[in-house]
């Protein structure tokens, strides 16, 4: 049997069920603790103040997806939000409010060419992914502060604003890029040749290169699907801040990486969902925002996210 018959990325078998129950199971016990712990924690405004920050880091995350299930890892991701967020805000000020189109179009372009850069060192220069993206992290910071000169860029258009804090029909519109983003890589995942083969490389990239697959094809592409929605989310973030800030994004692969980690999603690669990702973003989300009422220093959540990665990666060590 040949590695595209063993790649069922829409299969569900009992152990794939048992850990999205388990992740389920984490959600409500950490939205149950917190309950407890804050007053303020149930209530609409802070949920919906919840999901809206969650959506930037899940957008970023369902992006690392792609790249952890073919087993590599993208560190670039935060530095790549800041600078996609900082070209789009510097197209789309007061003075150039007819510009929205070319300023998100121009974040998106920047973001899929650095994701480029990242998949063909990766993919085709064979240099390890954790050393191409650990240095693109540091490039992309860089042209940030360059670009910028070290100054944020406010005065952004209404427009441009509008897809950070707008809503339609009640629903903040963060909220409906994260579904919309979430459907589409979901359907690629599990109803495409693309996704087949993306869980086939993950899970023996020997064995799909001899079934024909251009694996350099395919890993180079989860780069660039990773890139472009980073820059989604700088574009988001910048929108939603209404302001483009250089020091905009740090953190956020962390988190972004904890997100896929905690979904379920294998870092030996060939195995996960973007369902699982996007639970694991809500967790993210939950603990961050659990902590803030809490009145918890930055520096602890910090040291449990850490952790939390740590003992995500255990487990799956134990699954396996």
């Amino acid at each position: 049997m040949n590695a595209l018959a063993l790649a069922k990325p829409g299969s569900m078998r009992a152990g794939e069920l048992i850990r999205q129950f388990s992740i389920v199971l984490v959600f409500f016990l950490i939205v149950a603790f917190f309950s407890f712990a804050s007053q303020y924690f149930l209530t609409w405004p802070n949920w919906l103040n919840l999901v809206r920050q969650s959506s930037i880091n899940g957008v970023l995350a369902i992006g690392v997806t792609f790249v952890i299930l073919t087993k590599g890892i993208d560190l670039s991701v935060g530095s790549v939000m800041a600078l996609t967020g900082m070209i789009a805000a510097s197209l789309v000020t007061d003075t150039n409010e007819h510009f929205v189109l070319w300023g998100v179009l121009a974040g998106l372009a920047v973001g899929a060419v650095l994701g480029l850069v990242n998949g063909v060192l990766v993919a085709a220069i064979k240099v390890p992914p954790f050393v191409v993206t650990l240095g693109m992290l540091s490039v992309a910071r860089g042209l940030t502060l360059i670009f910028s000169d070290g100054r944020p860029i406010p005065n952004l258009s209404d427009a441009f604003t509008w897809i950070g804090a707008g809503q339609v029909m009640f629903v903040p519109v963060p909220i409906l890029v994260l579904l919309l983003v979430f459907l589409i890589g979901w359907t690629v995942l599990n109803y495409t040749t693309f996704g087949r083969y993306v869980y086939a490389v993950g899970g023996n990239e020997k064995a799909a290169r001899t079934s024909g697959v251009s694996t350099k094809i395919v890993v180079g592409s989860t780069y660039v699907i990773s890139g472009l929605l980073a820059g989604l989310a700088g574009i988001v973030l910048s929108a939603r801040t209404t302001a483009a800030l250089p020091q905009a994004g740090i953190g956020y692969e962390l988190d972004a990486i904890a997100a896929v980690v905690i979904g379920g999603t294998s870092l030996a690669g060939g195995r996960g969902s973007l369902l699982g990702t996007l639970i694991g973003a809500l967790i993210i989300g939950t603990i961050n925002n659990g902590m803030d009422l809490m009145g918890v220093s930055s520096y602890y959540q910090q040291v449990l996210k850490g952790t939390i990665i740590v003992v995500a990666v255990i487990a799956d060590q134990i699954r396996k």
